[in-house]
């Protein structure tokens, strides 16, 4: 009889799964809540593992070229991250205004809103991409990077600054499909890009027959072409009219009023996670004092975290695509309950993790460079990192919620008291004054991620996002 029911139960699950990734259910402002959740994060968790995957092969491969080619994709990537904090803002901005329309039934103003975003993301694209290609070698040198880091290593440097539109436009697509409930596209988008990726990057780095070996410059150009694939899958989706979003040519036409709506929210997401962004651009900075093992070990270390937290961000953005609908339908105790439980089973996911890193970082590492020095470093940043996950579990699914209800402006000045106020000032005198070096700065971080996540559950509970007009 046992048997018979965990059987039943287990058939329902994979069903439901199933429904999940094939996206074809699309309301969730009624219902199960509980259903809701499962239906929109299992894609979304998928896309973000897709794209955590991106980071964690790319240093895989790049690992095998030398400490110089693993330097100069951690300070790219500190710089990327300020690419990466446009198009999160403006995919956020998105997100909100198209769940928002989407729950109040308006798929015609949900395109139209679509089409607005994209031309923002060809003028700021276009921008980031002149500065990239013309002054690589000085932004490299002005991290910190040494000559040799700067002459091996400032083509990867142009191509992915220069590629930015990809990677803009990979974001926001995903963040209006996301926005319409429609998260499955999303996440096959990501599948598409990784897979290429994955064939791509040992192919271009290291050469197979005629194709010669491009080393680092492979690895770029292996990301550029996997992303940009996924950016295509998405353009057919999102003109097709086949989906929940139906462009026309109506809605071609610039309009002004939605695009400033748009840029206002966008600004808040841009401001907040630019102060999360140039807080660890200075951390990197200052992790370099210590030299290019500290650098390569902490890029190691970044990249694993980043591949664990991603998924949690899947739930994240379930919880924003959730509160941004139902309060468009008029729901807030419903969107409020959703984050709620969002954050619980994030916390689930997210200790289990920490627990996982605290007594396998250094098996973990070793997948990545056989060289002690770094092996140490990255090793001590996962575990001191991850003491905080069970806190970072509810401050992200918060911050979220606050952006999917179009409350930028909260998690911005939780950012800039929790990142600039405390983490910054936390890292130099732990790292610099009392001599503890990296560690004070992995220190620093948990302690101040923490005290962001305490400070967005006393603030959520106030319920002042749920009268926020987008």
């Amino acid at each position: 009889m046992q048997h018979t029911q965990a059987s039943s139960r287990l058939g329902k699950l994979l069903r439901l799964f199933v429904t999940a990734v094939s996206g074809t259910e699309k309301e969730f402002t009624s219902g199960n809540i509980n259903r809701a959740i499962f239906l929109l994060s299992v894609p979304m968790i998928l896309e973000m593992v897709m794209e955590s995957l991106f980071a964690v092969v790319d240093i895989f491969f790049v690992s095998k070229l030398g400490k110089h080619a693993i330097t100069t994709v951690g300070l790219t990537e500190s710089m990327m991250t300020l690419v990466y904090t446009a198009a999160f803002g403006l995919s956020m901005a998105a997100t909100a205004v198209v769940a928002r329309r989407t729950g109040e039934k308006d798929g015609d103003a949900a395109a139209h809103t679509a089409v607005q975003s994209l031309y923002v993301a060809f003028a700021l694209a276009a921008l980031i991409a002149v500065i990239g290609v013309v002054f690589a070698p000085e932004i490299l040198a002005l991290m910190g990077a040494s000559a040799d880091v700067i002459d091996n290593g400032h083509m990867y440097t142009r191509i992915m600054l220069g590629s930015n539109l990809i990677v803009i436009l990979l974001f926001l697509i995903n963040g209006i499909f996301r926005g319409a409930g429609d998260a499955a596209v999303a996440m096959r988008s990501l599948w598409i890009a990784n897979i290429l990726n994955i064939l791509l990057c040992p192919l271009l780095i290291n050469g197979l027959g005629p194709l010669p070996a491009l080393g680092l410059k492979g690895a770029a150009l292996a990301t550029t072409i996997g992303r940009g694939t996924g950016v295509c899958y998405q353009l057919y989706h999102l003109f097709g009219g086949k989906g929940l979003i139906k462009i026309t040519r109506r809605h071609i036409m610039p309009d002004g009023g939605v695009i400033m709506r748009l840029l206002k929210i966008a600004a808040g997401g841009t401001a907040q996670l630019l102060i999360n962004t140039a807080s660890w651009i200075f951390l990197v900075r200052l992790i370099a004092r210590f030299g290019e093992d500290a650098v390569a070990g902490y890029t190691i270390a970044v990249r694993i975290i980043i591949f664990t937290l991603l998924p949690a961000s899947g739930m994240a953005n379930a919880a924003a695509a959730l509160v941004g609908q139902n309060l468009g339908a008029g729901q807030p105790e419903r969107a409020e309950t959703s984050v709620w439980r969002a954050a619980f089973f994030n916390m689930v996911f997210l200790g289990l993790v920490s627990v996982f890193f605290l007594l396998a970082a250094r098996p973990i590492v070793l997948l990545f460079t056989q060289d002690a020095s770094i092996i140490s470093y990255a090793a001590q940043c996962l575990q001191l990192v991850s003491i905080g996950y069970i806190f970072y579990a509810y401050g992200m699914v918060l911050s979220q919620s606050f952006n999917g209800a179009g409350d930028t402006r909260t998690p911005t000045l939780i950012n800039l008291v929790g990142f600039w106020m405390l983490q910054v000032p936390m890292a130099w005198v732990l790292a610099v004054n009392y001599n503890m070096g990296p560690a004070g700065v992995f220190w620093a971080i948990a302690i101040a991620e923490s005290c962001v996540a305490v400070a967005s559950i006393f603030i959520f509970r106030k319920g002042w996002w749920k009268r926020v007009k987008v």
